[in-house]
């Protein structure tokens, strides 16, 4: 048995093809994110990676729309989004596959 620590990852990014990982694979990639209110990330798009996004805890916008806990939302290759933080919160994000750099600014 390994084990590794969430803080040691890179912004959350556990599962992927990259380092560090704790499981290392280009099937897909996996984080457990955490965001205070008012953060956020530019308007990007992902153009081989689908994108799948659990608010597991707080309240989150993309595009415009509010999500909260419960909320999953998938993004499509090609599908723009933004992300702003409403409320401090915790996303869990699996992207298939892994690839290194599929991720373009709008």
């Amino acid at each position: 048995m390994k084990t590794y620590e969430l803080s040691d990852m890179i912004k959350g990014w556990f599962v992927g093809d990259f380092d560090p990982a704790s499981f290392r694979t280009n099937a897909c990639e996996v984080a457990c994110k955490q965001y205070k209110a008012g953060e956020s990330e530019g308007r990007h798009v992902h153009r081989i990676a689908t994108e799948i996004t659990l608010v597991v805890h707080g309240r989150v916008a993309m595009n415009g729309r509010s999500y909260s806990a419960g909320s999953i939302i998938v993004l499509e290759p090609g599908e723009a989004t933004d992300f702003s933080v409403k409320e401090d919160a915790t996303t869990v994000v699996v992207k298939v596959p892994s690839v290194v750099g599929d991720k373009y600014a709008e």
